[in-house]
C-alpha cells in the first residue's frame, strides 16, 4: 500500500512525539501505579470478568492477522478457576478444582482431564510451560502479579491518562529484552486493569496480544460457581492431544519459527 507524503510525515511527527522526554512521567510513579494494581489484584480472593482478545500472527508474506476471541473468567483464591474462551475455531471451557484441570471442547462436546493438584499460581505455570494452553491475562491472576510483570523489565514509561470502555485509565507501559507490554489501570479506589497488551520482539512483525476486561465483579459480587466438573450427555473423553479446542492457534494456520 502506497503511503502519501503528508501521512508519512505524520506518522513521522507522531513517532518523534511518543518518544520525547515530555511524554513520559517518572518511572517511579509508574511502578506505585502497577504495584497497587498488583497488591489489589492479590488482595481479592474472588474475581470475575469478562474479556475480549486479539491475537496476533504474522505470515511468511509479512501481512499481519488478527484472530479474536471473547470469553470469561472466575477465579477463587487459593486454588479454583473456571475460564472460557470463544472464537472462531474454538468454545472451550477450563475448570480447576484444587485438584484436577478439565479440559472441554463444548462444540465437539470432547473433554480431557489432567491431574494438576495445588494453587492457580501452580496451574498456570503449569499451564503455560507444560499444556502451552495459558489462561486469560494470566500474569495479573497470579499471586503477585507485580514481581512476574516487573521480571527483566528494562525500560518504564507512563504515558499519562487514556480511556478504555468509557473508564479514565492510567497507561504504563514496559520493555523487556523478549517483549514490549502495556498496561491501562483504572483510576479509581479499585485499581484494576482495563486493557493488557503484550507485543513480541522476537517475532518479525512483532505481533501482539491484547485483552480487554468487562463486567468487573470482585467479593460478593461474584457468582457463587461450582468449579467441580460433570461431562455433559455423551461427552467423551479424550487425550490432550486429541482435543482441538484447546489449541491457540486454527489448524489451517502453521506456527514458524522465532527470528
Amino acid at each position: 500500500m502506497k503511503i502519501h507524503p503528508l501521512t508519512q510525515k505524520a506518522l513521522v511527527s507522531l513517532i518523534i512525539c511518543g518518544t520525547s522526554a515530555g511524554a513520559m512521567a517518572d518511572e517511579t510513579d509508574a511502578k506505585n501505579l502497577l504495584k497497587a494494581m498488583s497488591d489489589y489484584m492479590a488482595s481479592q480472593n474472588s474475581i470475575s470478568f469478562t474479556y475480549d482478545a486479539t491475537l496476533e500472527v504474522v505470515t511468511e508474506e509479512g501481512q499481519k492477522l488478527a484472530l479474536a476471541s471473547s470469553g470469561s473468567v472466575a477465579l477463587n483464591r487459593p486454588d479454583k478457576v473456571i475460564a472460557t474462551r470463544s472464537g472462531g475455531f474454538a468454545d472451550l471451557e477450563m475448570s480447576f478444582d484444587g485438584q484436577t484441570l478439565t479440559l472441554l471442547g463444548k462444540e465437539l462436546n470432547l473433554y480431557t482431564q489432567l491431574e494438576v493438584p495445588g494453587t492457580v499460581d501452580h496451574l498456570i505455570d503449569e499451564l503455560t510451560g507444560t499444556y502451552h494452553t495459558p489462561l486469560p491475562a494470566a500474569d495479573l491472576l497470579l499471586s503477585n502479579p507485580y514481581e512476574a510483570l516487573m521480571a527483566g523489565v528494562t525500560d518504564v514509561k507512563d504515558l499519562g491518562s487514556g480511556v478504555v470502555g468509557g473508564i479514565e485509565c492510567d497507561h504504563l507501559a514496559f520493555r523487556t529484552d523478549d517483549v514490549d507490554w502495556q498496561i491501562w489501570i483504572a483510576q479509581a479506589q479499585q485499581p484494576r486493569p482495563c486493557r493488557y497488551a503484550i507485543a513480541s520482539k522476537l517475532i518479525d512483525g512483532g505481533p501482539q496480544y491484547t485483552i480487554q476486561f468487562g463486567d468487573w465483579k470482585t467479593g460478593n459480587e461474584v457468582i457463587a460457581t461450582d468449579f467441580s466438573f460433570t461431562p455433559p450427555t455423551e461427552a467423551e473423553k479424550v487425550e490432550l492431544k486429541d482435543l482441538k479446542s484447546a489449541e491457540t492457534l486454527p489448524d489451517h494456520f502453521r506456527q514458524g519459527d522465532e527470528k
